[in-house]
């Protein structure tokens, strides 16, 4: 299957298993495990909050994970610090980068933001190099679309 129609399909299947479930931490878990299971080569996916100006971990599928994180460190606190997406094709190659599993080798990085407010990163992370493209950006931005804004496949 083709990484479009996945995702395609990864917003049918959030859009149904969200419903009318207004449990933020729910829908963060789901989310990840939905990433977790059927991204190729992923092998971690979830959430960091922003709790206090750091990262802390939150709903997530893999192993355990570094926390807290600091704005500005690594993939993840550069993302928040930047508020921009971070889509790195070889994480040994970027400066900083936390280390948290020796077999991730590349990792995308969203940032979560509502009314201005960064609420979190969404981080994703394979055992790949150059595992992750625009499409990826594009179609993940969806899936936090729906869990933090409720919005359905049908409002796209």
């Amino acid at each position: 299957m083709e990484k479009e129609e996945r995702y395609k399909e990864l917003i049918q299947q959030a859009a149904a298993l969200f419903g009318e479930e207004d449990d933020l931490i729910a829908r963060m878990a789901n989310l990840s495990a939905l990433l977790y299971i059927h991204l190729p080569h992923v092998n971690w996916a979830g959430f960091y909050r922003n709790i206090h100006d750091k990262l802390i971990l939150g709903p997530f599928q893999g192993k355990p994970a570094c926390n807290p994180i600091l704005f500005g460190k690594g993939v993840c606190g550069t993302c928040a610090i930047t508020r921009k997406v971070q889509c790195v094709q070889n994480v040994h190659e970027f400066p900083g980068h936390i280390a948290c599993d020796v077999d991730s080798k590349s990792e995308i990085v969203l940032p979560i933001i509502e009314k201005d407010t960064l609420l979190g990163v969404l981080d994703i992370d394979s055992d790949r190099y150059g595992n992750f493209d625009e499409t990826d950006i594009i179609y993940l931005t969806q899936l936090l679309d729906i869990i933090f804004h409720h919005n359905t496949c049908e409002n796209k």
